[in-house]
């Protein structure tokens, strides 16, 4: 066993233990051992348990960055008072006013890459499974968790639309593993560029719209599907299963974000404010840890303000009354 299975060894375990369980379920309800369909939905049923784990840590990661974005106003205030200023003693000044800005807005900067990586493991964990099922089947490979040789072998000889769960479109010659391959990277594509398209013209403010990682976004939503279809063809029908079942997930799940949790000052927030203006409802939105937040901020800054014209003032002197000439 190599260090990135050793790494990925739990990962594997509980991966292969979900797959195994609905597939034994499946067999139970009376689906063939051997059909590449029992396997299919064997791999539905893992990534709707894997994708229903982590939303809550999703909805949390959006509620802080929606936090993020309402405070934005104020952590810019605060990054221009310190502009320009590199001594150590600003700097730990800045950062120590930008965390307690964020802690007292609740929202957590470093939580938005969390999703993804605590997802990497297990799609990590999944690919070696799922690549290595035709290995294991021939006894070339050791079984890996649950997996075992006779469930390996059973996913090896298994197909859809004539085309085996392990056979990948580069390796295979194959026609129905080739076409199928091919309909699966399209809709793995598609299904990208719809969910990143949505994100940027529903749920980016204009000003976010012409920043600099906005642009880098764009790039990205034309060379995502091209990365997709350069990896794609050496990946086995089983594993891009899972990844268009993950994306059509993905798409899904950002819809319903957007139309019920949108970022502040996009289109997306508009359409909510209407659709609940229509219901006779508030728009609330996502709120601050403390609801006076930002109303405390301004007033403080107002008397910050009012205090330093005060104490800035010239104080004239008092003329003294000059004796009358006689």
């Amino acid at each position: 066993m190599g260090i990135f299975d050793t790494i990925l060894f739990p990962f594997i375990w509980f991966n292969s233990a979900i797959l195994v369980g609905f597939e034994w379920l499946l067999v139970r309800m009376g689906m063939p051992v051997t059909s590449g369909w029992t396997w299919v939905l064997a791999i539905v049923g893992l990534v709707l348990t894997l994708r229903a784990m982590l939303t809550p840590l999703m909805l949390r990661q959006i509620k802080s960055q929606r936090r993020l974005q309402i405070v934005q106003p104020e952590l810019m205030k605060i990054q221009a008072r310190y502009k320009g200023k590199k001594d150590q003693a600003s700097q730990q000044k800045l950062q120590q006013e930008m965390f307690g800005l964020y802690r007292e807005a609740g929202a957590n900067p470093f939580g938005m890459c969390l999703p993804i990586l605590i997802q990497m493991p297990f799609f990590f964990a999944l690919f070696r499974l799922l690549n290595t099922a035709a290995a294991v089947a021939a006894g070339e490979r050791e079984p890996m968790g649950l997996f075992s040789t006779e469930l390996a072998t059973h996913m090896a000889t298994s197909n859809i639309f004539g085309a085996e769960l392990t056979s990948t479109f580069l390796h295979h010659t194959d026609i129905h593993a080739k076409i199928l391959a091919v309909v699966l990277i399209v809709v793995m594509s598609v299904t990208q560029f719809i969910t990143s398209h949505q994100l940027m013209r529903q749920n980016m403010s204009p000003e976010a719209l012409n920043s600099p990682m906005a642009r880098q976004q764009q790039i990205l939503i034309y060379a995502l599907p091209i990365v997709f279809a350069v990896t794609g063809v050496n990946f086995p029908i089983a594993l891009l299963i899972y990844w268009t079942v993950s994306n059509l997930w993905t798409m899904g799940q950002q819809f319903l974000v957007i139309r019920n949790m949108p970022a502040p000052n996009t289109p997306a927030e508009k359409k909510y404010q209407e659709r609940m203006a229509r219901k006779g409802k508030a728009a609330t939105g996502i709120q601050l840890k403390n609801p006076n937040f930002m109303a405390d901020r301004q007033a403080a800054e107002a008397e910050e303000a009012a205090q330093a014209r005060a104490g800035g003032q010239r104080v004239q002197p008092k003329s003294k009354k000059r004796a009358k000439k006689r």
